[in-house]
């Protein structure tokens, strides 16, 4: 006879009510831990599509994602030049929210060379951009079909592709376009403004007296053009030809053009590090938290269950049972009670991570740690009954 099942059975709905609430507490500590694997994945989409060696930003900066970074387009040539580098595209990363069917839309718009690297790393539908303005290829988490416009700066851009799971390191979907599509729409303005920019230009150019009327009417117009150019990048990732020394190559870059080139395993020091480590800490804690209440929770539930079974626990000792039958007893109810409640946790993060707003990254070696810890928590737990049980004399059984 186990006396562990039968006793469950007697008080069967208490012990499924309790069951089910701690499966819900941890399945939301399950998701914790994918929420915490899912900051990583998200942090790191666009840096392990892009598979460039080298990110080289605006000096004494940490960009193009923790950090501000401006460049002019034309130092690509530069970088390509640089020896051991085999190959160098510029890009462009900006933020955009719009309104879209009354609601904010928010997504993360990347511009990059149609004959470089670092555009979607697959297309699971459609195409690719083949022209070089008003085509976009949008993330599949944007929610946009193939043929749909949307209006970015001054133009309509027509939807050609659909990329996979493709992020800002804040959780943006990304959507992609060509450089110089991403260029006017971060740069270029409307009429309005460049007729008052020009206007402002021209005051400040007459109020220079030494410049005869011709020569302010010259300069004027080669300042509007200078000041008007969209030719403008946040970075230029490099791929390193075979057998290229890494630190050589970055030297070179930061001694002579004076510009910071920042590894792969840098940059993603910078984001994983740097950018999410509060968040981590934060999802830590809860984790911590919400075991811990678990642990309190499946304690009392025990002490409780104890104390029912006082009587009971003396009976067994004045007819001779050995206190292993009744620790048994407590111990095996403590540790069903976290396996099913374990596997209904997991079996509802199952069903619904995919329905989360951010990424849940379920990792099987997670899993795996959580149920270890359960069993621990289970095990511990249990001691504050088995204490009690322990204590009670053989003589209660005959109390009125």
């Amino acid at each position: 006879m186990n006396l562990a099942i039968r006793d469950i059975r007697y008080h069967r709905g208490r012990f499924i009510l309790t069951s089910i609430g701690l499966g819900l507490l941890l399945g939301v500590v399950m998701s914790m831990g994918g929420i915490y694997r899912g900051l990583f994945a998200d942090a790191l989409a666009v840096l392990n599509a892009t598979q460039a060696d080298l990110w080289v930003v605006q000096q004494d900066t940490n960009g193009p994602f923790a950090e501000n970074s401006r460049l002019p387009e034309d130092i690509r040539y530069r970088i390509a030049s640089v020896p051991g580098v085999a190959q160098a595209s510029p890009l462009s990363f900006q933020t955009i929210q719009i309104e879209r069917q009354g609601k904010p839309f928010r997504f993360y718009l990347i511009g990059y060379d149609l004959n470089g690297f670092g555009g979607p790393p697959v297309i699971t539908a459609g195409r690719n951009i083949r022209q070089k303005h008003y085509e976009m290829v949008a993330a599949k988490a944007m929610n946009m079909e193939l043929g749909q416009k949307i209006h970015l700066g001054l133009h309509d851009y027509t939807v050609v592709g659909i990329t996979g799971k493709m992020v800002s390191s804040s959780g943006d979907p990304a959507a992609y376009v060509s450089l110089a599509d991403a260029q006017d729409i971060q740069f270029k303005k409307d009429n309005n403004a460049i007729r008052n920019d020009r206007a402002r230009i021209a005051a400040k150019v007459n109020e220079i007296q030494i410049i005869s009327p011709a020569q302010a009417g010259f300069l004027n117009q080669n300042i509007t053009g200078i000041t008007e150019s969209t030719h403008i990048v946040n970075t230029v990732v490099a791929r390193l030809a075979p057998g290229a020394n890494l630190p050589d190559v970055q030297d070179r870059i930061q001694r002579w053009n004076h510009f910071r080139a920042i590894s792969n395993e840098e940059q993603t020091h910078i984001l994983t590090k740097g950018m999410i480590e509060k968040a981590k800490m934060q999802l830590g804690l809860f984790r911590i938290i919400l075991l811990v209440i678990s642990a309190v929770i499946i304690s009392l539930i025990i002490y409780t269950s104890t104390i029912d079974k006082i009587r009971v626990i003396a009976t067994l000792k004045l007819i001779g049972s050995q206190n292993r039958v009744i620790v048994g007893m407590i111990l095996q109810q403590s540790l069903l009670m976290g396996v099913i409640a374990y596997g209904i946790g997991y079996g509802l993060i199952s069903l619904t991570y995919e329905k989360f707003p951010r990424r849940i990254v379920l990792e099987p070696i997670d899993m795996q740690l959580l149920f270890l810890i359960v069993i621990v928590i289970c095990t511990i737990a249990s001691f504050v009954g088995i204490r009690k049980a322990l204590k009670v004399e053989p003589a209660e059984a005959l109390g009125g």
